[in-house]
């Protein structure tokens, strides 16, 4: 059976190709580790690359806390057979699907998982092209539909800005419309988004402003590019503990036994209704 799903604040990108980072990628603090067949590892090295994968996942622990999942290549819209059938054998938690388009290479992939003993693998989508985005709709309701499986978005900035022709400034105000419109189709069907990578390793401060951004944008993590970017995501994308404390009062107020027919409270001076109870909640359990 799939693991249960926990954080997903600081999502880290592996070669496959690379058998080092593969076994120090178990030992770090990311929530999850993606597993890259598709745009990590040169052409020539794919088959070199599924064999490393395999026997990264047959020799290998599993960390009870992190999340893995393995990052195909597609072509012409459809998943690689080669690479579905060597993430079949890994069992990883979930597969992530490059440049999704539309719905029908999430039906193949659940055809081929189904049909192959991978039922309960899930699907997480890349958004990082223009008919990606014009398509959310369709991407996210049939993806989301009972049996398809997708729980997960994940904005590709850069190819993004490569296939719109746009340079990506400070702030990333030339693609923020459009990083708000996966934010809002991953909410509006329940699935999770990941913000895009940030690439320069040597900015630090650049990195923790793109943090901050990606969490007011409502992102629920990042993906990234390089262990010295996992705490800081697991911080950014913590709640705080001003915050935290904040919520359990307002929990603890409407959970009281005496505020039960109230719909409205004041808690410390603020003024708060039963959807700020549901908000909350949710975030104590992002906490734990």
């Amino acid at each position: 059976m799939s693991r249960a799903v926990g954080p997903r604040r600081s999502v880290l990108y592996v070669p496959a190709a690379n058998k080092r980072a593969m076994a120090k990628a178990v030992r770090l603090a990311c929530d999850v580790v993606i597993y890259d067949l598709e745009d990590a590892v040169a052409a020539d090295a794919k088959a070199e690359a599924r064999a490393s994968l395999l026997a990264h996942f047959g020799d290998t622990a599993r960390p009870p806390a992190q999340e893995q999942v393995i990052r195909i290549n597609t072509f012409s819209g459809r998943p690689d057979a080669e690479d579905m059938r060597a993430a079949v054998q890994c069992e990883p938690d979930a597969l992530l699907l490059p440049k999704v388009e539309g719905s029908e290479i999430l039906l193949a992939a659940r055809r081929f998982l189904d049909a192959s003993g991978g039922q309960d693998i899930r699907l997480w989508a890349m958004v990082e092209t223009p008919f990606g985005i014009v398509n959310l709709r369709e991407i996210a309701q049939v993806g989301t539909a009972d049996g398809v499986g997708l729980d997960c978005l994940v904005a590709g900035v850069n190819d993004l800005a490569k296939e719109t022709n746009l340079p990506l400034p400070d702030g990333r105000p030339t693609i923020e419309h459009w990083l708000s419109l996966i934010v809002i189709h991953a909410r509006a069907f329940g699935m999770d988004v990941l913000d895009g990578v940030y690439n320069d390793l040597r900015d630090m401060d650049g990195f923790l402003a793109e943090c901050r951004q990606g969490v007011l944008g409502g992102f629920d993590g990042k993906t990234l590019v390089h262990p010295d970017q996992i705490a800081a995501a697991n911080t950014a994308f913590s709640p705080t503990e001003a915050a935290l404390s904040e919520a359990q009062a307002i929990a603890a107020a409407f959970e009281c036994p005496s505020n039960a027919g109230n719909g409205v409270l004041v808690v410390n001076g603020r003024m708060v209704e039963r959807l700020h109870a549901d908000m909350a909640r949710r975030l104590i359990a992002r906490a734990t």
